[in-house]
C-alpha cells in the first residue's frame, strides 16, 4: 500500500482546517475537494467499514469541537461583529418572520391542529401573532401568548399602533384607555366581528355605559371576594409605600373581602359597604348575621378582630379602604357599577358571551376621577372568568385568544402583571401594555415585580422621546454591545494603529431621539430591531375605506368590475379566480355596515373592509 494514499488526504484535511481558520474560505473549499480525490481509492486499499469508523469518528471529534463552550462563545461574538449587534434578516425571518408564527399556529390555537399545511400558510399571520413593526420588506411578529409592553410617552404613536392592534385581534378584546380615541377609531372595524360594549365610569364625552359591572356580583364566593377586594385595593396602593403601609393594606384587604362577601349573601349594594364602614359599630350586628350564613367562617373572624380592634387601628384600616370606595361620588362611575338610573340597554356584562360572540368591551376611565379601583375589577373578573373557561377548552386555551389591551395601564388598570404575565400567554390570553416610561412602571409595582413583568414579557417595544437617564441607560445596557473601529495616531511618529474598542449598540441618545414612527424593539431570542411601527391611519383598509368616501363614483364602478368579475364561468380557471379575489373582489367587498354610533365630527370615518382569504371551491364563503 503506498504512503501517498494517507499522506494526501491528510495534508489536505490538514490544508482545510488552516485555510478556514484564517478565513480563506475559497482555499479551505478547494483543499477540501482535493481531499476527497483518493476517497475511493482509500476505500479499496483499508475497506470500507474501517472508513465508516473513521468518518463516524471526526464526526464527533468536530461535533464537539463545534459545540463546546469556547466555540460557542467565539461564532456568537464574530455573528454579533458582523451584524453589528442588531438582528439580521435571517434572523427576523427564522425567529420572528411571518412563516416562523404559521409554524407555530398549532400551538397557539389548538384548532388548527388539524388544518392542513396549504391551508396553514394561506392563514393571516395577525390569527396567530402581534404585528410590532416593519424592518426593511419584513414584518416583526411575536406570537399571541407572549406578552407584549410598549413604552412611549405621550403623542409619540402609542394609539395609533394599539389601534392596530384592536383591529388584528382575532378574538375577544378588551380595551382600557383614559381616552376615546381607540374607541372611535376602532369601533366599527370591531363591530363587524361581534357585538361591541361600553363600560365608560367617568361619563367621557358624554357617551353612555352600554354594560354595567357591580363589584358586589360573584363575590358569594369566598375566593372571587378575596380577588375582588384585592383587584379594588390594588388601584390605590403605590409601590413605594413604606412597610407599615404594607401591613394595614393587607389588613384592609381582609375586611373589605369579608364586607364584599357579607354583601353578596344578603343581596345588599356597593352602598351598604360603604355605610358599614362609616359607621362599623352600628353595623356590627347586620354584618355578623350575614357572615354566618357563609362556608366560610374565616370571614367572620376577620370582622370580630375588626370590630374588637380599638379605634385607632380601626380608623387606619377604614383609611385604607375608603380609597377604593371613592368612586361612588361619581354619578357616571355610579351609574355604570348598576346603582344610577336604571337604563333598558345596560345589562350586567356577561364573559362567557364576550368571548363566545368574539366581542369587544371599551373601559374608559381616569385617574383623576377616582374609578381606577372599578375598572380594574372588572378587568379582573374579565380575565379570571377567561382563564376559569380556559381550562375546559382544548389545550386549556383560549381558541381565539382574549386579548387585552391595556393602555394607560399604571394609571387606570393596575392589574397584578406580576403574576398575569407568567400564567395568562399560556390559557390563550394575549396581554398588551402600554406605559409611558419604566419609571412608571417601577412606581406603580415597585423594583422586584416591575422586573418581574419585564422578565416574563416576550416583546417590548420602545418609542422614541424619553428623557429619564436611567430609563435610557436601562435599554442601551439590554441592546448589547459591538465591536466599533478604533484609530490611534502617534503625531510624534506620524503612524496610525487600528484597532476595535467596545461601545454600546444603541446609545441612550440615539434611543431617546429615535425619529418619529421608529421603534426599538427587544424580542425574546432575537437581537435588537429598529423597525417603523405602523399607525392605524397607514393601514391598507383603512387608507381604501378613506379613498372610497372621497371617490364615491370611481368605488362604485370598480364595484361593478367586481360584480362582473365575480361571475365569469368556472373556465377561465383558478388562476383568473385568484387574481379576482385579491386584486379586485378583496379590497372592494367590504360594505359600510349600519352602526348605531355615528363618527363624531373632525375624525375620519372608518369603513370596514373585509379581508378575510376565501376558499378555492366558494368565492363566497369566507374562511379563518
Amino acid at each position: 500500500m503506498n504512503l501517498w494514499t494517507f499522506f494526501i488526504p491528510a495534508a489536505a484535511v490538514a490544508g482545510t482546517v488552516v485555510a478556514a481558520k484564517r478565513g480563506a474560505t475559497v482555499l479551505a473549499i478547494c483543499c477540501g475537494l482535493i481531499a476527497l480525490l483518493p476517497l475511493a481509492a482509500l476505500a479499496s486499499a483499508v475497506g470500507l467499514p474501517v472508513l465508516l469508523l473513521a468518518a463516524v469518528a471526526a464526526g464527533v471529534w468536530v461535533w464537539h469541537r463545534w459545540t463546546r463552550s469556547s466555540s460557542t462563545v467565539n461564532r456568537w461574538g464574530s455573528r454579533s461583529r458582523r451584524k453589528s449587534g442588531v438582528a439580521s434578516t435571517l434572523d427576523v425571518v427564522r425567529h420572528a418572520g411571518s412563516a416562523a408564527m404559521r409554524r407555530r399556529a398549532a400551538a397557539v390555537r389548538p384548532s388548527l391542529a388539524g388544518v392542513g399545511r396549504r391551508a396553514r400558510w394561506r392563514l393571516p399571520v395577525p390569527e396567530v401573532a402581534v404585528r410590532l413593526c416593519r424592518s426593511g420588506l419584513l414584518w416583526v411578529w411575536p406570537s399571541v401568548e407572549d406578552v407584549t409592553l410598549i413604552f412611549g410617552g405621550p403623542r409619540t404613536g402609542k394609539s395609533g399602533w394599539l389601534a392596530g392592534q384592536i383591529l388584528d385581534a382575532p378574538g375577544a378584546t378588551l380595551v382600557a384607555s383614559t381616552r376615546g380615541d381607540l374607541y372611535e377609531l376602532t369601533r366599527v372595524s370591531r363591530f363587524e366581528r361581534g357585538p361591541v360594549w361600553v363600560f365608560n365610569a367617568v361619563g367621557l364625552a358624554g357617551l353612555p355605559s352600554t354594560v354595567t359591572f357591580d363589584p358586589v356580583s360573584g363575590c358569594a364566593d369566598p375566593v372571587t371576594a378575596g380577588e375582588r377586594a384585592t383587584d379594588m385595593l390594588a388601584a390605590t396602593t403605590r409601590a413605594s409605600a413604606s412597610g407599615d403601609r404594607e401591613f394595614w393594606d393587607a389588613q384592609g384587604r381582609r375586611v373589605l373581602a369579608a364586607l364584599l362577601h357579607a354583601a353578596a349573601l344578603g343581596d345588599k349594594t356597593m352602598r351598604d359597604v360603604l355605610g358599614w364602614l362609616s359607621d362599623p359599630e352600628a353595623a356590627s350586628r347586620e354584618v355578623t348575621v350575614l357572615l354566618r350564613r357563609s362556608p366560610e367562617p374565616a370571614f367572620e373572624l376577620d370582622l370580630g378582630q375588626f370590630l374588637g380592634t380599638n379605634d385607632r387601628t380601626r380608623s387606619s384600616i377604614t383609611s385604607t379602604i375608603m380609597p377604593a370606595l371613592g368612586w361612588l361620588t361619581s354619578p357616571a362611575a355610579s351609574a355604570a357599577a348598576g346603582l344610577g338610573e336604571e337604563r333598558p340597554w345596560a345589562s350586567p356584562l356577561d364573559v362567557d358571551e364576550l368571548l363566545a360572540t368574539n366581542g369587544t368591551v371599551y373601559l374608559l376611565g381616569g385617574e383623576e376621577a377616582q374609578v381606577a379601583p372599578l375598572v380594574c375589577a372588572l378587568t379582573g373578573h374579565i380575565a379570571r372568568a377567561a382563564r376559569r373557561t380556559a381550562a375546559a377548552k382544548q389545550g386549556g386555551r383560549l381558541d381565539p385568544p382574549l386579548r387585552l389591551a391595556l393602555d394607560e395601564a399604571a394609571l387606570i388598570c393596575p392589574v397584578p402583571l406580576e403574576s398575569w404575565t407568567a400564567d395568562m400567554g399560556g390559557r390563550g390570553v394575549n396581554i398588551i401594555c402600554a406605559f409611558q416610561s419604566r419609571a412608571q412602571l417601577l412606581a406603580r409595582y415597585g423594583t422586584h415585580d416591575a422586573a418581574t413583568i419585564l422578565n416574563n414579557s416576550g416583546s417590548i417595544m420602545v418609542f422614541g422621546g424619553t428623557r429619564d437617564r436611567d430609563d435610557l441607560q436601562f435599554w442601551s445596557t439590554l441592546t448589547g454591545e459591538r465591536d466599533e473601529p478604533a484609530d490611534t495616531v502617534d503625531p510624534a511618529r506620524h503612524t496610525a494603529a487600528r484597532a476595535t474598542r467596545k461601545t454600546a449598540v444603541l446609545s441612550p441618545a440615539q434611543i431617546a431621539n429615535l425619529p418619529a414612527g421608529r421603534v426599538l424593539v427587544i424580542r425574546r431570542g432575537i437581537a435588537p430591531v429598529i423597525g417603523r411601527a405602523q399607525m392605524i391611519w397607514q393601514r391598507r383598509e383603512v387608507r381604501w375605506a378613506e379613498f372610497r368616501d372621497d371617490h364615491p363614483a370611481l368605488t362604485d364602478n370598480l364595484e361593478r368590475i367586481a360584480l362582473w368579475l365575480r361571475d365569469l364561468p368556472p373556465r377561465f380557471g383558478r388562476r383568473l379566480r385568484r387574481v379576482r379575489r385579491r386584486e379586485v373582489a378583496r379590497p372592494i367587498r367590504g360594505v359600510l355596515t349600519a352602526h348605531p354610533h355615528e363618527p363624531s365630527p373632525g375624525r375620519p370615518r372608518l369603513v370596514v373592509v373585509d379581508a378575510l382569504p376565501f376558499d378555492d371551491e366558494d368565492d363566497q364563503q369566507p374562511t379563518g
